[in-house]
């Protein structure tokens, strides 16, 4: 019982320390930075890159907001990868008059966003008329702020040249799930991206409304294969020692599940993403880290470390409890407080989180406090999803349905 004791206090340290360094870089998101000088001052050429899976619902609303941005209109195109579409999408796109480029795979397992992503960017790379000077990817679902664009345009011109823009929610009152969602990603803007931005560490792509300089890619092309196609081109940025940046005011609006079913498949199949650059990059980023000595590939290594190995240290902890007090090295008050000390923390805690957010960030919490009151079940499903994709791992991706007849007049309104 003495060894099992001296584990448990080992994994103790560990995940206390972890929590401790977390809490100090959140801290950082409260910091107000002056502005980057202007490296260049200039209105570059961007190309709005949409890829579009049987979308024909919604990818009209994006177009349009793309339509209306505020920068020169012949500064930037819009072009909609049309993937494996079986529906009007094409049509749709070909109504507002912007450029279509289809895809067609015969390899289920290769029908991905990423897939897309690269033959197309790649095809692009390989055009020696190609004159745009950096991309930003959007999902159909979006609806875009109308100065996304400038403020990108800014950072570019800033020096930056992988951007993160702010990923708010379209429908965050439509369910619970939805609300959970929201509650997320706010929390992940605030106090991951933008806290690591203002430390000087670098923040992480995030699935849509990123914008990417074409220089950037061009010695390897767009070259990921994994699920999560953002997280792994984000740490191949950091193990090259290069940081992302990140605009708070870029906003792009994306729709979110309302049903538990695709909400559930959506978030397993980023867990697997995880794992599977948990695999890949875990190494390489730890070299990183010991050759270069740089914070900055250090958070990048805890951030592999903190998903999956991090919930895995917990759960052997809760089971080294359980021996403990099964063979009488643990009384019962102080099994129930152990087991106290992780229910707060793991689900009550974000909700307290999430409070301050959202009056930091002045979001609507009147109608939000169901999903508050909802986020613990909506983390604690989470944490199933992570157990489950320890065993099982379908890489199948599953389309999830978009049907959110949102214009982005339609967010103005709201939160005037």
């Amino acid at each position: 019982m003495q060894f099992l004791y001296f584990i448990q206090q080992a994994l103790i340290w560990i995940i206390t320390i972890y929590w401790i360094y977390q809490l100090i870089i959140s801290v950082c998101s409260l910091i107000t930075l002056k502005e980057k000088p202007l490296i260049v001052n200039k209105n570059h050429k961007f190309l709005a890159i949409i890829p579009a899976h049987n979308e024909e619902a919604v990818v009209g609303n994006l177009i349009e907001s793309l339509q209306k941005q505020n920068y020169p209109k012949n500064k930037y195109d819009i072009c909609v990868i049309a993937d494996n579409c079986t529906d009007k999408t094409k049509e749709v796109a070909e109504s507002y008059g912007v450029k279509i480029f289809e895809r067609y795979e015969e390899d289920p397992a290769k029908r991905t966003k990423g897939d897309a992503l690269r033959l197309f960017l790649n095809t692009l790379l390989a055009d020696p008329n190609m004159d745009y000077d950096a991309f930003c990817v959007f999902d159909a679902d979006n609806i875009v702020d109308e100065n996304f664009i400038s403020a990108m345009n800014k950072h570019l011109c800033q020096g930056e040249e992988v951007v993160q823009g702010y990923r708010d929610i379209k429908n965050p009152t439509d369910s619970w799930i939805a609300s959970g969602y929201a509650i997320f990603y706010w929390t992940m803007n605030r106090f991951y991206h933008l806290a690591r931005y203002n430390a000087g560490l670098s923040p992480l792509i995030n699935g849509t409304g990123f914008m990417v300089k074409f220089d950037a890619i061009r010695p390897t092309g767009w070259n990921t294969n994994t699920l999560t196609e953002d997280i792994e081109f984000s740490l191949k940025r950091i193990i090259q020692g290069k940081k992302l940046g990140w605009a708070t005011d870029a906003i792009a609006y994306d729709e979110q599940p309302v049903k538990f079913k695709p909400s559930w498949s959506q978030r397993s199949r980023w867990t697997i993403g995880h794992i599977q650059c948990l695999f890949e990059y875990t190494k390489p980023l730890a070299k990183a880290a010991s050759t270069n000595k740089t914070l900055m590939n250090f958070d990048g290594l805890l951030y592999m470390l903190g998903s999956i190995p991090m919930f895995v240290i917990t759960i052997l902890l809760l089971v080294l409890n359980a021996i403990s007090y099964l063979f009488n090295g643990m009384t019962t008050p102080d099994f129930v407080m152990n087991i106290v000390r992780y229910v707060v923390p793991t689900f009550l805690l974000p909700i307290l989180t999430a409070l301050i957010i959202m009056i930091i960030d002045k979001k609507p919490i009147k109608k939000m406090w169901k999903g508050l009151l909802m986020y613990p079940i909506f983390l604690g499903s989470w944490l199933l999803i992570n157990f489950k994709c320890l065993f099982k791992r379908d890489t199948t991706w599953e389309k999830i349905e978009h049907v959110r007849n949102v214009k982005i007049e339609d967010k103005k309104i709201n939160q005037s």
